[in-house]
């Protein structure tokens, strides 16, 4: 029986996210999210930053390439993952980081905060990415085949405004 490991956080994007491929062709996307937690310290409110790397894997590394950016709000849900290599210098190093299996972007806004119309464009891509994975998935007799437990699950959520709040997931 696997162990609970599991994790849910919201924050904004650090950077744009970066793109690359295995060696065996595999899409890879590595971001940054820095998510902020406040709290009371005596009289005062004080802001504690965390920073966290992120990797999504195949489908779901190609629609958060193309659908994040710098300060962009989003939602991860995932897995804890630790690596452990030695360095060059004979230690034993380690790094935790979050194995994306699902992924919301919150809806771009204009400085005035009317949504911008790259929210919508992104959206119609969105959809149109969530039709071709429904119409894969109504191919098979097994659906659950589709995703692997691993690093395979290609779940994203986009919302074209907060007040219409149609999701797409893959």
């Amino acid at each position: 029986m696997n162990n609970l490991n599991s994790i849910l956080i919201e924050g904004n994007l650090v950077k744009d996210p970066l793109y690359r491929t295995t060696p065996k062709g595999t899409p890879l996307c590595t971001f940054t999210l820095a998510s902020n937690r406040f709290f009371k310290q005596d009289s005062s409110l004080e802001k504690e930053v965390g920073f966290f790397d992120v990797e999504s894997w195949a489908k779901l590394a190609e629609n958060c390439y193309n659908l994040g950016r710098k300060g962009r709000g989003v939602r991860v849900v995932g897995r804890l993952k630790q690596d452990r290599w030695n360095g060059s210098d004979g230690k034993l190093h380690t790094r935790v980081a979050i194995v994306a299996e699902h992924v919301e972007f919150k809806p771009d806004f204009k400085k005035n905060g009317k949504a911008e119309n790259s929210t919508e464009k992104d959206f119609s891509e969105t959809s149109a990415m969530a039709e071709a994975a429904l119409d894969s998935l109504e191919d098979s007799d097994h659906p659950e085949e589709n995703f692997a437990e691993d690093s395979t699950m290609n779940g994203i959520e986009e919302f074209a405004n907060i007040s219409q709040m149609e999701t797409v997931t893959f």
